[in-house]
């Protein structure tokens, strides 16, 4: 959703050229020395998607101006930096988002942090930390500028994001050289898109007057957009091309796994199982946990304190949140279900649920719950609410009860303790006894914060319109229950008119 009232200058980038209809130009002919075509039966790496070069955008251009769902800013450790990129970014945003950014304490290079976008057309703003470039350091350097990019992606992705403008993240001020980074760039957000390229419809890249020839150089050998532009640019591509993901390799640094760990080169095969089973347990790491099934045994029986219970719950949690770090749920957030928007009237972060988009008997709902750990394990840590949309929900949808008990009982207290109000948009008279039942015989502490909404507008009076991303199909249903309600009003008083009319002339006629 577009800020209301925003200037002209901003661009839709939708109206932007994609990088598959730039015409093919002589770019790889631009470097010294060209060798003879590869043979055809060679493929580049980066082989020819026409789906993938659909989704990209070079554009010369401010990236603070674009119309997208998340732009890039780049700074340094404080977030503070003066560079062009972020003082058109600061000086079209507003000074809110200093504001906001003194709230997030600083990021560490590498990392990326999210804040709104306040007066910018696009809704959130990506903050990343470039490294600082030195010859001797050159292996640490590329790692994190990879980082930036990858976090920056994966940021995205969680939020459910459709678009993201990236600006150069490597600053002169850095020194990084600009032909390294570009490379860095690109092939992550390659690899990226190969992989979860169903969750970004768009990535633009905004890129000034002296940064666009060496984009437009090095686009083609991870962005080929044909195949013989494949074959041609192959012969270009670095030694260092990067592992699955895009990141550097150092071969060095690779960790070698050996058959039996622990166990010394030397030992004799014939001292058979006896001498291999010496080295379990003897170790540290081992002995970090207690008896795990006698800590269970305690808790069925009642005999755990209120502490160990908690500490047991907090290692619980825990295994599910590094969990939902290591899977793949790019499935679950093409569903578009939960995502972050505004804030409401008390400054408290909106997170949408969308039951339509939920479909209960076609998904693996543990992963649905490993994604709602992951989106709102750093959105829990402060006060938010949740706006659950029950619009045209049907069977399918119905989440069950006694999945939400289990969410309910793993997720962490932060959760709840922060949770200030659930509202509960167009529920229908089913939903109202399900969820009181659920809140009175199931959970605890839930009940007085959920708050029933039959309109919009009625949701507006504790969240501002413009704070909030909805579904066109509630937008459209909430219209037609609108003008359906006044009608039946109108009807009501035209008969309520009707009836006293009648009266009066039956007194008349007595």
């Amino acid at each position: 959703m577009d800020p209301l009232g925003a200037p002209s200058q901003f661009v839709d980038i939708d109206s932007l050229p994609g990088w598959s209809n730039v015409c093919e130009a002589t770019q790889v002919d631009s470097y010294q020395n060209p060798v003879e075509k590869a043979q055809v039966d060679v493929r580049s790496p980066f082989p020819y998607r026409k789906d993938l070069n659909a989704k990209i955008v070079l554009w010369k251009g401010d990236v603070a101006l674009l119309n997208c769902t998340a732009i890039v800013n780049t700074s340094n450790e404080s977030l503070t930096d003066k560079n062009p990129v972020s003082e058109s970014i600061f000086m079209h945003a507003g000074p809110d988002l200093k504001d906001e950014l003194q709230k997030l304490k600083g990021c560490r290079t590498g990392e990326a942090k999210l804040t709104k976008g306040f007066n910018l057309a696009a809704r959130f703003i990506i903050h990343t930390v470039g490294p600082k470039y030195k010859s001797r350091y050159r292996t640490a350097a590329e790692s994190s500028l990879y980082s930036c990019y990858r976090n920056v992606l994966q940021l995205a992705k969680e939020q459910a994001m459709c678009s993201v403008g990236f600006c150069v993240i490597n600053s002169l001020k850095r020194c990084y050289p600009l032909e390294d980074a570009t490379h860095i760039a690109l092939r992550t957000v390659r690899r990226f898109l190969e992989v979860h390229g169903e969750t970004l419809e768009k990535v633009v890249f905004a890129v000034s007057e002296l940064e666009e020839a060496t984009y437009q150089k090095l686009m083609p050998l991870y962005f080929p957009r044909s195949l013989e532009e494949e074959i041609q640019s192959l012969p270009y591509l670095p030694a260092d091309i990067g592992n699955a993901e895009g990141e550097p390799v150092v071969p060095e640094r690779q960790i070698r796994i050996t058959e039996k760990p622990g166990v010394p080169d030397d030992a004799s095969d014939e001292e058979g199982l006896e001498a291999d089973l010496s080295f379990i347990g003897s170790h540290a790491f081992a002995r970090m946990e207690g008896d795990v099934d006698k800590q269970r045994r305690l808790i069925l029986q009642g005999q755990l304190s209120e502490a160990a219970l908690q500490k047991q719950h907090q290692r619980n949690y825990n295994r599910w949140l590094c969990q939902a770090r290591a899977e793949d749920l790019s499935d679950i957030a093409s569903l578009k279900a939960l995502y972050q928007t505004g804030v409401d009237n008390c400054g408290r972060t909106v997170m949408v649920v969308v039951g339509r988009n939920i479909p209960v008997t076609l998904i693996d709902m543990e992963k649905a719950l490993l994604y709602f750990i992951h989106v709102m394990d750093h959105i829990a840590v402060k006060e938010y609410v949740l706006v659950y949309f029950h619009t045209l929900t049907n069977d399918y949808n119905q989440l069950d009860s006694n999945f939400l008990k289990k969410l309910y009982d793993i997720v962490d207290a932060k959760y709840k303790r922060n949770l200030k109000a659930l509202y509960f948009v167009h529920p229908t008279f089913r939903s109202k006894v399900s969820t009181w039942f659920f809140t009175t015989f199931t959970v605890s502490g839930l009940k007085d914060k959920i708050h029933y909404v039959e309109s919009l507008q009625q949701l507006f009076t504790a969240i501002p319109p413009e704070q909030i991303d909805l579904p066109p199909f509630v937008l459209e249903y909430d219209a037609r229950v609108s003008d359906f309600m006044w009608q039946v009003c109108l009807c009501s008083q035209v008969y309520l008119l009707c009836m006293s009319c009648s009266g009066q002339q039956k007194l008349l006629k007595a």
